[in-house]
């Protein structure tokens, strides 16, 4: 059978694409292997999202309870419970998500695909073959899988990655989590806030290292002050399982050159990911690659005709909402339409912890090094009507503006529903907003989204409520 667009995977790239591609009337088909979302769906963005709406009811509970006659002697979790409802979330989209593939009259594919030369893919299931199809442009949107030390066993039991923290069968008493990105810090909450006790490893100078070294400065405070444990310029020696205890002990390698030993039931690999490239035929093709990530022109586009990548497979931003605009463009690209071309500097990047974390552009720190004579502006939300009336007052906004052309570089929040504040941000950058015409448009009163406002008003020298 040909088509006349073929994508590999169906995440929010490769799904977003085939609905495109049907969209612009091009015959198309998907190929999944396991089940229609991909990892955002079913492992990633969607179910942690859902555990950490759990954990921040039951932490208001926590707080409020006795406002309405409950008493936290009297709140009891349900671990199974919290896990199977994330588990009903992801169904419930994916069913929405199967409904859009067959609205559109696209072929859903299931197994394993292997690249062929002349736009061909060949699909098993238990390593035999079943089918063969072609393809006018083939789509790579295979995603990314963790990333693991592979000198530390991966057992899926005692050492896990994302996946198996979204279906563990008990609550762990103890757990180490190695790395302080998103993923790390999303189920550090997530576990302490049920009453684990986490511990946090990041080899970098600062937690949340690819973030404003305050936002980093400020989650630091936040962990120390609810207890959850960390250590930074810290890397792992050795890992070891003591059948008999259920524990694993890790050396811990610290600037000072000492080692320390820690005990938990559970290791939680959180360093990142990397591209789901092997054994996919791209050296049979002869698509080139680099550093483990897929080479593409602006377009999407391969060295091989006809053969394209979006998404984690490529050296842009790991994120969801970056996978499904490469989606988009490069679909219309093939299409020969005239889309606009992503601006990879603003790009929201989300953590959705508590307090959350949101951030575009430049840091402090990149904005000085590229040589910008700059202008701070940060504004606390202990000052904000809206979050003291919430009683969620942790965090502060801080803004990024160039001096010289007013051009609006970067801005860095923490605190309360930022990851739906930063928006505002990526609209007004995008449309190249100034200073001027941010403080010249009004925002509603009591809302969080007075503390944008405010912030640049800050770096002006024209705070009101500071």
């Amino acid at each position: 059978m040909h088509f006349d667009v073929i994508v590999l995977g169906s995440g929010p790239g490769g799904y977003v694409a085939s609905i495109r591609a049907a969209q612009l009337g091009m015959k198309t088909a998907v190929v999944e292997k396991d089940s229609i979302g991909g990892v955002c769906l079913n492992w990633g963005c969607i179910p942690t999202k859902s555990l950490l709406n759990s954990v921040k009811i039951l932490q208001s509970i926590k707080k409020n309870g006795e406002l309405f006659g409950i008493k936290n002697k009297d709140i009891e979790i349900d671990y199974p419970k919290i896990i199977s409802k994330s588990r009903k979330i992801v169904d419930q989209i994916r069913k929405g998500v199967s409904f859009l593939m067959k609205k559109n009259g696209i072929h859903v594919i299931y197994g394993n695909a292997r690249l062929k030369k002349n736009k061909k893919i060949e699909i098993f299931k238990n390593d035999e073959s079943i089918a063969e199809y072609s393809g006018s442009h083939i789509i790579i949107a295979t995603g990314a899988i963790p990333k693991i030390d592979a000198k530390f066993q991966y057992n899926r039991k005692e050492i896990i990655t994302y996946k198996e923290a979204l279906s563990l069968s008990s609550l762990p008493k103890k757990m180490i989590i190695i790395g302080s990105g998103s993923i790390g810090l999303e189920f550090a909450y997530f576990y302490h806030s049920m009453g684990t006790k986490v511990t946090v490893i990041e080899i970098c100078p600062k937690l949340f290292p690819n973030g404003d070294d305050d936002i980093s400065d400020y989650l630091k405070y936040s962990f120390d002050k609810i207890g959850i444990e960390s250590y930074v310029s810290s890397s792992i020696n050795q890992i070891t399982y003591n059948n008999n205890n259920c524990e694993v002990i890790v050396g811990i390698k610290t600037t000072s050159l000492e080692n320390i030993v820690l005990k938990a039931d559970t290791v939680l690999y959180a360093i990142g990911v990397v591209p789901n490239i092997k054994h996919i035929g791209l050296e049979e093709i002869g698509i080139q690659t680099e550093k483990g990530f897929i080479v593409v022109d602006g377009n999407y586009s391969t060295n091989i005709d006809g053969y394209y990548a979006i998404g984690d497979v490529i050296k842009t931003p790991s994120l969801a909402h970056v996978a499904s605009h490469e989606a988009i463009n490069c679909v219309e690209n093939i299409k020969g339409l005239n889309c606009q071309e992503i601006n990879y500097n603003n790009v929201p990047k989300c953590v959705y912890s508590l307090p959350e974390i949101a951030s575009i552009g430049y840091t402090e720190k990149e904005s000085k090094e590229k040589g910008f004579q700059i202008k701070i502006g940060k504004f606390p939300f202990s000052a904000l009507g809206r979050s003291i009336s919430d009683e969620n007052t942790d965090g502060f906004v801080k803004v990024i503006f160039d001096d010289k052309y007013d051009e609006w570089l970067g801005c860095h929040m923490i605190g309360n529903h930022v990851t739906d504040l930063i928006s505002e941000v990526a609209v007004a950058r995008k449309l190249e907003a100034t200073s001027y015409e941010i403080l010249g448009s009004i925002h509603p009163h009591p809302s969080l989204s007075e503390s944008i406002i405010e912030s640049v008003a800050n770096a002006y020298g024209k705070a009101i409520h500071l």
